[in-house]
C-alpha cells in the first residue's frame, strides 16, 4: 500500500492561496502518477489537477486553470497543490491520489477510478 498524507488545508479568505502536500508514508511515489480531487458539500467529488510521474505533464480542470500549479519532488515523496486567488467555491475537502503506472513515467489521468489509493482529505474552507 502506499499511505497518502494530506496537510496544508484552512480557512482562507477569498483571493488568498493555500499550498496542500501529499506524502507518501512509509513508501515511495516511485511509478505513480498523482492527482488530486475535491468534494464539496453536497456534491460528487471531482478531478482538479494530476500529475506524471516524471512532473513534465500536468492536467487541470478548467474552473482551476491559471489558479492552481500541481507540483512533485519525487526525492521527497511529495505531491504538492499550490492554490491562488481562492474563491468560495474552491472550498471543499481535498483528496490526494496515487495511480500506479509502472514504467509510462509521462502518464496523466483524470479519472478516480484509475486511482489506487487515496489520502484522508483536507479540508479548505474559502470565505467570501
Amino acid at each position: 500500500q502506499v499511505p497518502l498524507v494530506e496537510s496544508g488545508g484552512g480557512l482562507v479568505q477569498a483571493g488568498g492561496s493555500l499550498r496542500l502536500s501529499c506524502a507518501a508514508s512509509g513508501r515511495t511515489f516511485s511509478n505513480y502518477a498523482g492527482g488530486w480531487f475535491r468534494q464539496a458539500p453536497g456534491k460528487e467529488r471531482e478531478f482538479v489537477a494530476a500529475i506524471s510521474w516524471s512532473g513534465d505533464n500536468t492536467y487541470y480542470v478548467d474552473s482551476v486553470k491559471g489558479r492552481f500549479t500541481i507540483s512533485r519532488d519525487n526525492a521527497k515523496n511529495t505531491v504538492y497543490l499550490q492554490m491562488t486567488s481562492l474563491k468560495p467555491e474552491d472550498t471543499a475537502v481535498y483528496y490526494c491520489a496515487a495511480a500506479f503506472i509502472g514504467s509510462a513515467i509521462a502518464v496523466v489521468t483524470t479519472n478516480e477510478d484509475d486511482y489506487d489509493y487515496w489520502g484522508q482529505g483536507t479540508q479548505v474552507t474559502v470565505s467570501s
